[in-house]
């Protein structure tokens, strides 16, 4: 490597480019010409949306008595008892009336270790941030200290939660200007993602506060060791050069949505991480191909870190040894996985759950369980054209002994969507022997399952999956078990490619869709309708009577959560430029009732951020908000966003807790 300096450009989208150019079909072919002219106030509906227009499907009207949702019997009581807010521009929390909101363990807090102080002149060191929060807060969760229990302590627990990506513009003093890069500056940002998980205690006064020298406080970095786990532990495409026998791997990496297990354990998801390497080879293997595994560098060229570490030459995926063993060009097969970490337990070596399948996993959640009948988890491949999965264990679930076990076993599902508002659930397995006609009339060969789940998205477009727009976070019904999921948008779709599961060309706004599964979670079949359209003021959802209005015109949902009393919490991530020209204001969180669709907006984020992550204490008395990337269009020393320090400080990712000033429900 030569020592001359290079100024680069660097994408801070955090978005991996569209690799799924697959075949497979959309249903506006076989759609009636009736319904392809059925218009919504804002425009066309793309061919079937209004196939479930009227009762004829079961489970798919939007107040009938086929309505998928069981009312709940206090029904008369509103779950949303706020008053909606505006839409704004502010740099700072706006909440409801009778609400506050204050910013909590935002990035660079000294967490463990020697708890080095954060400096905001960006001039911390990569030592201090292994021992600080991380930047661009995700997904979250609290648990009570007393999970492993009852798990209802309200007061104190350990709140985990994840770190996505690094705006190069920000971390550093000047940002990041040159090639090779800095071996510290990489580290640096290399222990800025992860996970961070904090030993909180509410004080005297309604406040929250880190325990200082808490044995719970601990950073999971880019870095940290791993162990593979399921069927892809040993293969033979995830050896590399630090695990000769395909074991164990170093870190996690663009960790976005999350979930967490009911033996009480947290799962963090790796998204868009194939941006993080490079493969120099003149034809890559498709393992790398069909993720977006770049031939150039990486996203950050942490391959350059000079002096040169293995810790970071990891990163070029190149075929540069004689074989796999002596060199990373299976590295980036250790990566796009669901990471299950232990937080009470600080010695644990997180595992990466092979079994739920490789992909830029953006969430996960549980279905609601049954004792005795299989575990089902469901995850959403944040990317255009992507799929919806669902992982259904082979052991059944019993509370007294479930485990990480269930996760390493199961059959891996991918979703299609069919116009009739029917779906199906289609195998992934390399014992099924319609999965592998398929395959075969492909062209397509698999050795083994370890295979068909190094290549999942393969996998699903021999399946015949549904191509969707952008799947993001999913959420359960408490009561009901019905699922929720956000497609947050896609401007590639063309007006030939419009289906009934995705009715928008050009969809710049997204909508959230949900289904039912037929008789048990575990079953094969399932019904689904669209829940909501996003987009401006009037915009309809066909079949229901739901008109967006001021108080709940939304663009581009992403995080998706259900409470305990069943409100669902809808959060946004429109880009910068969707955000400063558009009529939306900043990015938000709503609350939805699911019954009767009345949506409310709870919550606008400072600017450029995104609104992501959300959960409450036991109590539902204090709920835990993440806003990341505050000031991500910021240039070094120029920033657009000075929150949450105020004056001329650089933005900082962080928590923010909100309460109730009456000490009552949040949302009540």
């Amino acid at each position: 490597m030569s020592d001359s300096k290079t100024v680069v450009t660097i994408d801070n989208s955090g978005v991996d480019p569209q690799t799924n150019f697959s075949l497979n079909p959309t249903f506006a072919a076989i759609v009636d010409s009736r319904m392809a002219r059925r218009k919504f106030l804002k425009g066309s509906v793309g061919a079937a949306v209004a196939a479930f227009i009227g009762g004829s499907l079961v489970g798919c009207g939007s107040s009938s008595n086929d309505d998928p949702v069981t009312v709940p019997p206090d029904t008369a009581v509103p779950l949303l008892g706020f008053t909606a807010i505006a839409t704004n521009r502010a740099d700072a929390i706006t909440v409801p009336q009778g609400y506050s909101a204050q910013a909590f363990l935002p990035w660079g807090t000294p967490l463990n270790g020697s708890y080095p102080e954060y400096l905001d002149d960006g001039s911390n060191s990569g030592s201090d941030q292994e021992q600080q929060v991380g930047s661009h807060h995700d997904g979250i969760h609290f648990f009570p200290i007393d999970a492993r229990g009852a798990g209802e302590n309200s007061q104190e627990g350990l709140l985990v939660f994840n770190h996505e990506y690094i705006d190069n513009n920000l971390i550093h003093t000047n940002g990041i200007t040159t090639v090779p890069r800095l071996a510290d500056e990489v580290r640096k940002e290399v222990a800025a993602h992860g996970v961070s998980v904090a030993h909180i205690q509410q004080q005297a006064d309604g406040s929250w506060a880190l325990v200082n020298n808490s044995p719970f406080n601990r950073r999971i970095t880019g870095a940290t060791p791993m162990e593979l786990a399921g069927p892809v532990r040993g293969s033979e495409k995830v050896v590399t050069k630090y695990s000769p026998d395909g074991s164990r791997t170093r870190g996690t990496l663009n960790n976005c949505g999350n979930g967490f297990t009911p033996w009480g354990t947290y799962l963090t998801c790796e998204e868009n991480w194939a941006g993080y390497f490079v493969n120099t080879d003149a034809q890559k293997p498709r393992e790398h191909s069909r993720y977006g595994v770049a031939s150039a560098n990486g996203r950050y060229f942490w391959e350059t870190a000079a002096p040169a570490a293995d810790v970071y030459q990891r990163f070029n995926a190149s075929s540069i040894g004689a074989e796999a063993k002596d060199d990373y060009r299976n590295e980036p097969n250790t990566f796009g996985w669901i990471v299950e970490i232990d937080p009470f337990n600080p010695d644990s070596v997180p595992q990466k759950r092979t079994a739920l399948g490789r992909f830029g996993h953006e969430g996960v959640i549980f279905g609601k369980l049954e004792e005795g009948q299989p575990v089902v988890v469901y995850s959403g491949d944040d990317s255009t054209f992507e799929y919806i999965y669902k992982f259904v264990s082979t052991a059944p679930y019993h509370k007294n002994t479930a485990g990480g076990h269930l996760l390493n076993d199961g059959i891996l599902y991918v979703a299609r969507f069919n116009e009739d508002g029917s779906g199906e659930w289609l195998p992934l397995d390399i014992n099924n022997a319609d999965f592998i006609a398929k395959a075969t009339a492909a062209g397509v060969t698999f050795a083994d399952q370890a295979d068909v789940l190094l290549n999942t998205r393969l996998a699903a477009d021999i399946a015949g999956a549904t191509k969707m727009d952008r799947p993001e976070w999913g959420a359960v019904h408490p009561d009901t078990g019905e699922v929720y999921f956000t497609l947050t948008n896609n401007t590639q779709r063309t007006a030939a490619q419009v289906d009934a599961a995705n009715p928008r060309a050009s969809n710049a706004t997204g909508h959230i869709i949900r289904w039912n599964e037929r008789e048990t979670q575990a079953a094969t079949a399932f019904d689904w309708d669209i829940f909501l359209l996003a987009g401006d003021v009037g915009t309809q959802t066909p079949g229901t009577e739901l008109e967006l209005t001021a108080d709940n015109h939304l663009a581009s949902p992403d995080g998706l959560w259900f409470d305990p009393n069943g409100v669902l919490w809808i959060q946004t991530d429109m880009s910068g430029s969707q955000q400063g020209t558009g009529p939306y204001g900043n990015n938000q969180m709503l609350a939805a009732d699911p019954v009767t669709r009345e949506v409310k907006r709870f919550l606008v984020g400072p600017i450029d951020c995104e609104v992501t992550g959300v959960i409450m204490t036991p109590d539902r008395k204090t709920m835990f908000v993440n806003i990341q990337h505050p000031g991500d269009r910021s240039a070094p020393g120029d920033f657009t966003s000075h929150w949450p320090d105020g004056g001329s400080s650089r933005p900082r990712s962080a928590t923010v807790v909100i309460t109730k000033d009456d000490g009552g429900v949040i949302g009540s």
